[in-house]
């Protein structure tokens, strides 16, 4: 016995409606956090590139501070240039 669209019901038809409905919103929220998920992958991607970069700058530093230590009697210098801590050594006359 088969039914043709005039012998299904409101309900029937409401149903099939609203199932089509909630199936295109699960495909669009299935997609949207695909998308979500591969961003989430470059962002994690880039923090390892960032501290790759911090640890060659923190490498670049600890060099740069380390070659204005002096050995002996002379002052040590402050800081670096630019950092507010470099003070430029005058001659005494």
């Amino acid at each position: 016995m088969a039914q043709t669209e005039e012998e299904t019901s409101f309900f029937e038809r409401e149903r099939d409606r609203l199932a089509k409905e909630i199936n295109s919103g699960f495909e669009d929220l299935l997609s949207s956090s695909n998308v979500l998920n591969r961003k989430l992958e470059e962002v994690l991607g880039m923090t390892k590139e960032y501290d790759t970069i911090a640890s060659l700058w923190h490498s670049f530093y600890e060099l740069m501070r380390n070659s204005g230590q002096v050995d002996g009697d002379e002052e040590e210098t402050p800081g670096l240039p630019g950092t507010g801590g470099h003070v430029v050594a005058t001659s005494a006359k």
